[in-house]
């Protein structure tokens, strides 16, 4: 037999890989919509704060300067699981899984005679219940599932003569819940620290209210209403395997169909006959990490990582066409059930040609960059069953 690779030291390791490991650059997506916390041992909880600024700054057509747009934002996540028995498991999470925060300013063709910049901010929350069970003579199997409540709400303000007939709407989408799902299958090898985990997430359809302003139709520039938005599904796949006792490797891939994504409201809609938002392109996520057990309670990692973003030209509300990532992190046991960690990520963005909705390109942005920070607390326990 060789060497055991002991799953709980080299879980040290890698808590800190989820920290800050997306702040993905492609459509809206933010958190990467993480289930690692259900797939534990034992009882096990934490709470993430992540924090994310980028630096993104271009040109109009007219070759004027565009300051930064990228507004920095954060966002939570939590993940309480625990073993019913040996066989089933149940879990609750929550995250914040699409957004954008995007404000331009300055004097260029995306702010209005009288100072106002275009705008947008889009947020999310998900609540996903699991329930998993065990299968083989060894328990190495798992299939999981179970339904998500999902919250969206939405600002957006157009402004300056790049939106041409368009300078001067605005959209004000409220808060709604609507409901989805979750499945997924895992495998596990303790011995050698294996393990392996494929997770769907379906599309979430959602009605909800909206107020329009549209000046360049006169009398009726007004309107209150109805918007249907479809939040796309993904699929995540996480892998982890020991290399040696004190080392362990990880993979990330996640794969979101941002080309079937797109945000209709209806006034603008009538006005333009076209959508606001929409993508060209899917968006594929590959992250791979090395982490390193050096003491019994202090571990480090290190990832490189590759967004495709959806698609060049993309649109002027959020210029950039994916990112390269590299970043380092840190768990330190605070006891045998509590620790912390902390991460950090650089993120290179791609260039990406802005467009408004009826195609043009409208501007340019080049050599832009931004970090994310992430910091944990988490609980973990043993679990005996007689």
């Amino acid at each position: 037999m060789g060497a055991n690779f002991n799953l709980k030291t080299l879980t040290v390791a890698i808590a800190t890989l989820s920290i800050a490991s997306v702040a993905s650059a492609a459509g809206l997506d933010r958190s990467g919509q993480d289930i690692t916390a259900f797939l534990q041992d034992g009882v096990y909880a934490e709470a993430v704060y992540t924090y994310i600024d980028g630096d993104v700054t271009g040109k109009d057509s007219s070759g004027k300067e565009i300051d930064d747009i990228a507004e920095s934002y954060d966002f939570f996540r939590y993940g309480v699981k625990a073993d019913i028995n040996d066989t089933f498991s149940v879990g609750v999470l929550y995250d914040e899984p699409f957004g954008a925060a995007a404000k331009y300013s300055g004097d260029n063709k995306f702010v209005n005679a009288k100072g106002e910049g275009t705008n947008v901010e889009v947020r999310t929350e998900n609540l996903t219940a699991i329930m998993g069970a065990k299968l083989g003579e060894n328990k190495n199997f798992q299939v999981y599932g179970g339904p998500v409540a999902q919250r969206v709400q939405a600002d957006v303000k157009l402004r300056g003569d790049a939106y041409q007939a368009a300078n001067g709407y605005t959209a004000h989408i409220s808060a709604a819940q609507d409901y989805g799902w979750l499945a997924g299958v895992a495998y596990s090898k303790p011995e050698i620290a294996l393990q392996a985990a494929l997770t769907y997430r379906s599309e979430i359809d959602h009605t909800l209210p909206i107020s329009e302003k549209f000046p360049a139709l006169g009398a009726a520039a007004n309107r209150v209403g109805e918007i249907d938005i479809t939040t796309p599904k993904s699929v995540n796949f996480d892998f982890q395997t020991g290399i040696n006792p004190t080392m362990l490797a990880t993979a990330k891939v996640r794969w979101v169909p941002w080309s079937d994504f797109e945000i209709v409201p209806p006034l603008y809609n009538q006005a333009s006959k076209l959508s606001l938002v929409s993508y060209d392109e899917d968006q594929w996520l590959v992250e791979l990490g090395l982490a390193k057990r050096l003491t019994p309670v202090l571990a480090m990692t290190g990832t490189v990582g590759w967004d495709s973003g959806a698609g060049n030209p993309v649109s002027s509300l959020g210029p950039i066409e994916g990112y390269y990532s590299a970043g380092l992190g840190a768990k330190y046991n605070l006891t045998d059930n509590w620790a912390i960690s902390a991460g950090g990520k650089y993120l290179w963005f791609g260039d990406a040609k802005g467009q408004i909705p009826n195609k043009t390109v409208v501007s340019n942005f080049e050599d832009n960059d931004g970090f994310a920070l992430g910091v944990k607390l988490s609980y973990q326990a043993k679990q005996s069953f007689n």
